[in-house]
């Protein structure tokens, strides 16, 4: 049966965290098997954009990552902590607000990678979307991959945990096509081609809402590791709330042999049960928006959550930028919706279609391509050409021309 651990944070801080990271480390194996003496280990934070706070559940603590580093060191490997951060985002920006600094300060390596030297990666055959992967040399040395995400809620794949915090080790055009030619299906092909040896969720604070940067802190003090991604991913989803079958990249990992998402099949060890820890998570698509004017919402019963989440999460966008009144008297559409089903008043220049199940309407309103597609463009779609507009945790000049994508 595939393992995974469940250990409680005994105190809040360096040392109680360093003593969860070993122990929940130790009950699924150790590093013994996977760490050789002066092996290359990347240790993947997410570090998506700079937080509300430090400690929100936006991004990984580095409490979490120094502890995994220093086991590294304890077996004779080189730990190397490295992210790329959303696109549109300055990474070093968010290693200061994250306080990576201090573990830079302490003679630990802590990398951007967006300022590194890149290449390509192959996916093996079998891949569904992508036969190469963008990245860097350093993602393509390493010996060993360690994912430390947070448990978080995401406005695109519902939630976000071990498998796709990976794409922080893709460069920026790979993740723009990630939403083009299919997200879920690439993520996937992600873990087939990077094979990440072991995951440790930072779970100490966790985030519910309109993760993965605007969402509301939940406190957790739990630490989670295992040898299985899908095993991980689908026991930090339960604990949330969500059924495995409900994550869509859970489902998909496990259907290509990745890993085990039957809770049947997986023991979970430690200090406590999933029952004894569970919490159902707000999800993004519950997030009440207030204060935009009237427009229809059209959302087919079969668009997927990735398009449903992402309309909402764009709607949230054109508010925080004052731009709500853009939505005035507009149909937005999602899904697989028959044509017949569009009322007659909805003129095109007023229709915004969202996503590839919506491709056989394009003749009817504005068309954004995508599976999801970025909030940036819906919000585009929806206030029209001329409008100055940016995704709202970018810090780079031109963000609004990037993918935006989230961790």
């Amino acid at each position: 049966m595939s393992t995974v651990s469940l250990v409680k944070v005994k105190q809040d801080d360096e040392k109680g965290i360093a003593e969860a990271v070993r122990r929940a480390v130790d009950i699924v194996g150790g590093l013994d098997d996977i760490v050789k003496t002066g092996d290359l280990v990347l240790i993947n934070p997410n570090l998506v954009a700079v937080p509300s706070g430090r400690v929100t559940g936006a991004i990984s603590r580095w409490e979490v990552c120094k502890a995994i580093a220093d086991l590294v060191l304890e077996k004779g490997g080189r730990p190397v902590i490295a992210e790329s951060s959303a696109a549109g985002v300055d990474t070093e920006k968010v290693i200061e607000a994250g306080e990576y600094t201090r573990l830079r300060e302490q003679g630990y390596e802590v990398i951007d990678l967006k300022t590194t030297p890149r290449t390509k990666i192959a996916v093996p055959e079998g891949h569904k979307v992508f036969s190469e992967l963008g990245s860097w040399e350093l993602v393509r040395k390493a010996d060993v991959i360690i994912s430390v995400p947070v448990m978080k809620t995401h406005d695109q794949t519902e939630v976000t945990l071990s498998m796709k915090n990976l794409k922080g080790l893709i460069d920026d055009p790979t993740k723009k096509a990630f939403h083009r030619d299919g997200l879920l299906e690439g993520v996937v092909d992600l873990m087939t081609a990077l094979k990440p040896e072991l995951t440790v969720f930072d779970a100490t604070v966790c985030q519910e809402g309109m993760g993965p940067i605007f969402g509301t802190p939940v406190p957790m003090g739990l630490i989670l590791a295992s040898r299985d991604y899908v095993a991980a991913d689908a026991v930090g989803g339960k604990i949330m709330g969500y059924d495995p079958k409900d994550v869509m990249i859970t489902v998909r990992a496990a259907a290509r042999g990745i890993g085990e998402m039957d809770l049947d099949k997986i023991e979970v060890r430690g200090d406590v049960s999933i029952a004894d820890v569970e919490r159902r998570f707000k999800r993004a698509s519950e997030t009440v928006i207030e204060g935009v004017p009237p427009f229809k919402l059209m959302l087919d019963e079969g668009a997927c959550t990735g398009c449903r989440n992402t309309v909402i999460s764009a709607i949230m966008d054109l508010k925080s930028q004052g731009l709500e009144g853009c939505l005035e008297g507009k149909y937005v559409i999602a899904g697989p919706l028959d044509e017949k089903l569009i009322p007659p008043c909805a003129e095109k220049d007023k229709t915004i279609l969202v996503g590839i199940c919506a491709k056989h309407l394009e003749g009817r309103g504005t068309y954004v391509q995508g599976c999801p597609p970025n909030n940036i463009f819906i919000v585009r779609a929806i206030v029209g050409e001329g409008q100055k507009i940016e995704r709202r945790y970018a810090t780079e000049e031109g963000a609004d021309d990037q993918s935006g994508e989230t961790k």
